[in-house]
């Protein structure tokens, strides 16, 4: 284990717990859904009602694929999702409720204009892709992280490379109005380039994902690698806690609720150990299952039936909780979801909310956080004790709040 992570009284990068909450603002099949972005524009009043801080959208650049995440030309925003005029509108729709956005940025790699790699708009030559891409052809240097096969791996050692992808940022942000990022596939470049993006953008939020396997029986080893990441990145940038979202999961499909509490006595996911740079989230456009919510992509999916018991989980946690698009408008538990969101806000939890895991068995999870809420997950019998009110209450879970 990282002390340097796990031990706050010496981590550098530890900052004061924030209360932002994320509605991811698509899933994999929105683009179909055209204009994506009037659908946005026309759901900005119920998005900033609810609770919400900040959207995070699609990729908006122009794309081979239709979800936007084989970029093509950067600078044109018009894309499957809508027009880039549509785009202004909605996020100006959202800023001006108060509602921040961040855009999803594919850095990793590129297609080109009408060939493999003739990059236009902006114009990049052939030492711009990696020399170990597919493609054969590449005269930059190794591929600094994973390999994408299906798109050219861009080779970020290059300085007008950096240069040229700085100066696009600024430009999103000027001309759209974006206030921040969210790194896809950041295992395919070494996290100095994302820390350099980020210090030279100054984002309000940035979150980058670390999608790896997950073994359940060592989730340690799991958060370990997202902890290492953050500290190469210089602990700015936030990570999705894959590893909450794999562990909570599993422990309420399988009944094993005592795999929510690790052998530090804290809770098991990157929420223990990093709580202030983790984003929690039941599922995403990449995990959701197929022919719920119409995605067609991977799937990992959170169990259908305690998506609800998830929500209750990671919006009386620590880290910054994200909620999927579909289990929000779609899947007829947005009162839940807004009760629970109500809940955190009215308490004053946080990403750096303490927990003090009072119970956690086969049948049975229980906690305190902050000494303000008390959760229960399962369904066996169990209460808070005297001074506690009930204020929530659903399939699988109740809270309480002190009197």
């Amino acid at each position: 284990m990282c002390l340097s992570v796990f031990s706050f009284s010496i981590n550098p990068y530890v900052s004061k717990g924030e209360d932002t909450i994320l509605l991811q603002g698509f899933y994999w099949t929105s683009c179909k859904t055209h204009s994506w972005w009037h659908t946005i524009e026309d759901k900005a009043d119920e998005i900033a009602a609810s609770g919400f801080d900040i959207v995070w959208l699609p990729p908006s650049s122009d794309s081979l694929s239709c979800e936007g995440y084989m970029p093509r030309r950067l600078y044109v925003q018009d894309s499957k999702y809508g027009g880039k005029e549509e785009l202004k509108k909605a996020i100006s729709s959202l800023r001006s409720k108060g509602v921040k956005v961040i855009a999803d940025l594919v850095l990793n790699h590129r297609v080109g204009t009408k060939d493999w790699a003739d990059f236009t708009d902006p114009k990049w030559g052939p030492d711009s892709v990696c020399s170990d891409d597919e493609w054969g052809k590449g005269k930059g240097e190794p591929d600094t992280g994973k390999g994408f096969h299906a798109a050219r791996d861009i080779d970020h050692t290059k300085k007008y490379v950096r240069e040229s992808v700085i100066n696009w940022l600024g430009w999103l942000k000027s001309s759209s109005g974006y206030s921040g990022w969210r790194y896809d596939y950041a295992r395919g470049i070494a996290p100095k380039y994302f820390r350099i993006y980020n210090e030279a953008t100054s984002p309000v939020f940035s979150v980058a994902e670390i999608w790896d396997d997950l073994d359940i029986s060592n989730p340690d080893s799991h958060r370990q690698a997202l902890c290492d990441w953050m500290n190469s990145a210089g602990g700015e940038i936030k990570v999705f806690d894959f590893t909450t979202k794999g562990v909570l999961q599993y422990a309420l499909r399988n009944n094993q609720y005592w795999r929510l509490r690790d052998k530090y006595g804290s809770p098991s996911g990157l929420i223990g150990w990093w709580p202030g740079n983790a984003v929690t989230f039941i599922d995403n456009h990449d995990t959701a299952q197929r022919g719920e919510d119409g995605s067609v992509h991977k799937s990992w999916p959170f169990p259908s039936n305690k998506v609800l018991m998830g929500y209750a989980y990671i919006l009386t946690h620590p880290g910054v909780p994200c909620v999927f698009w579909p289990h929000f408008f779609d899947w007829g538990i947005k009162d839940g979801i807004k009760e629970l969101i109500r809940v955190r806000k009215g308490r004053g939890i946080n990403s750096a909310s303490r927990v003090n895991i009072v119970k956690a068995s086969s049948r049975l999870y229980c906690a305190i956080i902050d000494g303000k809420i008390a959760v229960k997950l399962g369904f066996d019998y169990w209460i808070p004790g005297s001074g506690w009110e009930e204020i929530a209450a659903g399939y699988g879970y109740k809270i309480w709040v002190k009197k």
